[in-house]
């Protein structure tokens, strides 16, 4: 067998690549299934992007290549929400960039701005693939701890003791993923001034600003944080296009012409209908938002059920798309989880995944109907 490359030896496959198709061998065995693990939104986009679409296709410029930046109208788009949304003003020339989903930023950006030895402060709890992409690239994964008693926010003082000479990105992402937390003004002023002070490109993943959250933030907004900062934003959670690959990447404009060269030699611009009902998504008025938000409250309230079901403890303040739960100290979640998934079918995802401060917990998921969340409820009590 030819020898696979170096950089894999530190990369196992994704965790839901690989659960999920656990998952779906159960349900083809007869498994009554309940996926209650993944942030994959079930619900409709808004109206009018489905609308966009299907309009596109009588457009003769439909099926061609598209711009590795994005249509003219799309980045305005994108500058005017976050405009009306983040009161940040980006310039829609020279300030943003399209992406085929956010994920897609993130390997783009670590290959735009690490070499290899560079040193990369990643959240523990954190997404999985910041670890991920950072050893692809060579770069050196340092986990940075996030806790409950301190309210899943880092420790600057910390980590500038424990030395930073070497860090070149440091990846933060808050509303954050796994817990829920929302990041304040002032958390998001200390990071620009920490990166400011050491020289690090502090880069915000902020998909999920606008799920059953009062408070939508960008880093953007504060003082001098195009100095340092990068943010990667997402339709996938806010306008249920999770399946579309839609992102988009917002900082100072040599930062984002470092993110194209690489993207323009990786990959092509989005589909033209894709990038139309992107524009008529970011065009969605504050119903919009009041309207999703009322279906998860919905939702979450079954789920708070099923962690007290589960003996596990919440924080009812979180946002976001999951409630991030605690079981009591004795119980080993993963195994825990699995026992679930074989006696209850019932699929959740245990915090283990996201790091090691995510020992004891467990990930449930708000993208399965009233009607699933209810029977998941009642198998378990």
């Amino acid at each position: 067998m030819i020898q696979v490359a170096k950089r894999l030896q530190n990369v196992e496959e994704y965790y839901f690549s690989k659960k999920l198709r656990e998952v779906r061998l159960l349900m083809s065995q007869g498994k009554p299934i309940i996926n209650l693990g993944i942030g994959s939104p079930d619900m409709d986009p808004p109206e009018a992007v489905l609308n966009a679409l299907v309009e596109t296709f009588e457009d003769d410029a439909a099926h061609k290549y598209q711009s590795y930046q994005g249509i003219p109208e799309l980045r305005e788009a994108i500058a005017d929400f976050y405009k009306t949304h983040f009161q940040v003003s980006i310039s829609a020339h020279t300030e943003v960039l399209p992406l085929m989903g956010s994920k897609e930023g993130i390997l783009h950006i670590s290959m735009a701005f690490l070499n290899v030895g560079d040193e990369v402060l990643i959240p523990n709890p954190g997404y999985p693939t910041y670890k991920s992409v950072t050893n692809l690239v060579g770069a050196v994964p340092v986990f940075y701890d996030l806790k409950a008693e301190s309210n899943w926010c880092p420790d600057l003082v910390s980590l500038a003791k424990r030395g930073v000479e070497n860090v070149k990105i440091m990846w933060v992402n808050y509303p954050h993923m796994p817990t829920g937390e929302n990041g304040s003004a002032k958390l998001f002023e200390e990071l620009i001034q920490f990166g400011k002070r050491y020289n690090i490109l502090i880069v915000n993943d902020n998909p999920y600003s606008f799920v059953l959250n009062r408070f939508p933030r960008s880093i953007l907004k504060y003082k001098d944080a195009k100095e340092v900062c990068l943010e990667l934003n997402s339709l996938s959670k806010t306008f249920n296009m999770a399946g579309w690959r839609v992102g988009m990447l917002l900082g100072r404009h040599d930062y984002i012409d470092a993110v194209l060269r690489v993207k323009s030699n990786m990959d092509s611009g989005m589909f033209l209908g894709i990038q139309k009902g992107a524009i008529e998504a970011l065009k969605c008025s504050d119903m919009w938002f009041t309207s999703l938000n009322s279906v998860y409250e919905q939702r979450r309230k079954i789920v708070w059920k099923i962690a007290e079901a589960l003996n596990c403890t919440y924080n009812k303040g979180a946002t976001g798309l999951f409630v991030w739960a605690k079981f009591p100290e004795h119980i080993e979640a993963e195994a825990y989880i699995d026992l679930i998934l074989k006696e209850k079918s019932i699929f959740i995802t245990p915090g283990t995944i996201f790091g090691s401060n995510g020992k004891g917990y467990i990930r449930i998921s708000l993208c399965a109907s009233i009607d699933q969340l209810e029977e998941a409820l009642e198998r378990l009590t």
